[in-house]
């Protein structure tokens, strides 16, 4: 449903204009009502509401005493935002979620399928470099020959 990276740019308010391809589908399958969080990778994750609910149930029922479960349960639902799409198509990006994704006024929009990914322009680069550096090791164990 959501494929493809896009260029944009976040405006003076911090807005970003979601491009018609993805807006109409978040339209469809949330009316608008989204939910933005931050990724190990320094990144943003952004979900139709209903897509993230059993997400977000699934990481609040591992044990709290875990420390890794802690750790990810702080990082995203701790900065989970419920965010909607304005009459104009466009997102207001929290403070807090673009200093931990270093987002400036140049940002990708990068479609995963089920969700999408917002990238700063420098990040994003980041992790084409480190995919094109892993050559033929960039497979996962997981889909060892499979082919393209």
């Amino acid at each position: 449903m959501f494929r493809g990276a896009t260029a944009l740019n976040l405006d003076a308010k911090n807005r970003l204009a979601v491009p018609s391809k993805h807006r109409d589908a978040l339209q469809s399958l949330a009316e608008g009502r989204l939910v933005m969080t931050a990724h190990p990778h320094r990144c943003l994750l952004l979900y139709p509401q209903p897509a993230w609910e059993p997400i977000q149930e699934k990481i609040t029922s591992l044990p709290s005493l875990n420390q890794q479960a802690s750790l990810l349960q702080r990082l995203l639902v701790g900065m989970a935002e419920d965010i909607e799409l304005d009459a104009a198509g466009r997102l207001l990006v929290p403070p807090v979620l673009r200093q931990f994704a270093g987002l400036e006024k140049q940002v990708m929009l990068v479609g995963q399928g089920g969700h999408l990914e917002l990238w700063s322009q420098e990040g994003w680069q980041g992790q084409l470099e480190l995919a094109m550096a892993q050559g033929e090791n960039v497979l996962p164990l997981d889909l060892a020959g499979f082919s393209l």
